[in-house]
């Protein structure tokens, strides 16, 4: 059995790579990331079989959470769409789940919850 497939879109990082692309990797999901809405709709696209959407918001709008969420619940209502934001108060239309973008052991305790944990798949 594949270990599951995360789309994550969130705004370019400025380090080489994202604290949260490490931290989901770390927890053995294949992670698949977007850095404009635009990419994030692309990949979602060329990649139909996401286990789970990831959209993490900014102050910048960088990433449209509720455009991308909805174009995935018009094609599928089998992927979960978690939205991150650093502000509890904003919502994501059309996502299934909201969280603070400041809890990384929360998301990774909702997405094993989604889809199981990927750390059992090989056995150890």
């Amino acid at each position: 059995m594949p270990r599951p497939t995360l789309l994550v879109a969130e705004r370019e990082p400025l380090q080489a790579l994202s604290t949260r692309k490490l931290v989901l990797e770390t927890g053995k999901f294949n992670v698949i990331t977007a850095h404009s809405t635009q990419e994030a709709l692309d990949l979602f696209h060329l990649f139909p079989n996401i286990s789970v959407a990831v959209l993490a918001t900014d102050p910048d709008n960088t990433i449209d959470c509720a455009r991308i969420a909805d174009a995935i619940k018009k094609a599928t209502q089998r992927i979960p769409v978690i939205a991150l934001s650093p502000v509890a108060a904003d919502i994501c239309n059309f996502a299934d789940h909201t969280i603070s973008s400041h809890e990384p052991e929360t998301l990774l305790h909702l997405i094993r919850s989604l889809v199981g944990d990927p750390r059992t798949i090989d056995g150890k």
